[in-house]
């Protein structure tokens, strides 16, 4: 039998390693930890699924919205964290917005794009949802660097260096009032859609508020699908929850605890309560 050529004996080689790491790696492995998986951690391999009288109620491991058809909270209902992915694990992730994402782009009218429909910093994102957080909880949602209404506390000052001669209020459009009146001396004006202020100093006001809402009601988790939230956002709401029940507080506050879970390993992270679980809880009487 006739030798074949070197060059060619080196292409089979390579096919024959091809179809074995293909079926090692590509069917045997997959095989092997989905079979321990399923032997092992059936549960948490296949969703973690919590299920109330036989049906789906969600995961344990993701997080969902307590909201109804229009995206209002439902009331009777502990909400959970924003989220930056509307808690759909195929579009997990965070907004990749800074602190130092604080000026908003205001929308123009007839305009399209970015430019038409506007974009709201982080700053200004944290400051609406203190509010409307503040407002459904029935407590205060001001907190530092936010004006009344609910947007950054942010001036542009010109000319950039030197003593300011105008200084404008740029997350809140005209014919919005100001949150305050003057700056150094200078009247400030509101925000004109589709205005540069690019060259302007940037200022932000802390103010003089407190903020009595957490920073986990007002901030999106990390994945977009975080199942907690913190002990101090659970007993905020709690008032609600029970008032809205017709529940005593005392026992709102005792199914919270028997749904917060420790610090991992003794030491790590923060305590958490499980909204899905306790809602469940609640639901269940």
């Amino acid at each position: 039998m006739r030798h074949l050529p070197s060059w060619i004996n080196r292409y089979l080689a390579g096919l024959r390693a091809l179809l074995v790491l293909t079926v090692i790696t590509g069917v045997v492995y997959p095989l092997l930890v989905t079979g321990v998986a399923q032997a092992l951690f059936n549960g948490e391999a296949n969703g973690s699924i919590v299920r109330i009288h036989g049906e789906d109620a969600g995961s344990a491991l993701i997080g969902q919205t307590f909201t109804d058809a229009g995206g209002n909270p439902v009331k009777k209902y502990f909400q959970s964290r924003p989220s930056a992915a509307g808690y759909d694990p195929m579009a997990s992730a965070a907004s990749n917005l800074g602190p130092a994402d604080i000026v908003d782009v205001l929308p123009v009218p007839g305009a399209s794009g970015v430019r038409g429909h506007g974009r709201r910093s982080l700053l200004s994102q944290v400051c609406a949802r203190s509010k409307a957080v503040g407002e459904l909880e029935g407590v205060s949602g001001a907190r530092p660097y936010c004006t009344p209404d609910g947007v950054g506390a942010v001036l542009k000052v010109f000319p950039a260096t030197g003593a300011p001669t105008r200084a404008v209020s740029v997350n809140q459009p005209c014919p919005a009032t100001p949150f305050i009146t003057t700056y150094q001396g200078i009247t400030v004006q509101c925000g004109t859609p589709g205005q540069n202020y690019a060259t302007g100093r940037t200022v932000t006001v802390r103010g003089t508020a407190t903020a009595l809402v957490p920073p986990d009601a007002v901030t999106a988790g990390g994945s977009g699908l975080d199942p907690h939230i913190s002990p101090a956002y659970a007993a905020l709401q709690a008032p609600r929850v029970a008032r809205q029940r017709g529940l005593p507080l005392a026992r709102v506050k005792a199914l919270i605890e028997r749904h917060t879970s420790g610090r991992s390993l003794g030491f790590m992270g923060e305590p958490a309560v499980d909204v899905l679980a306790l809602n469940l809880a609640l639901d269940a009487g």
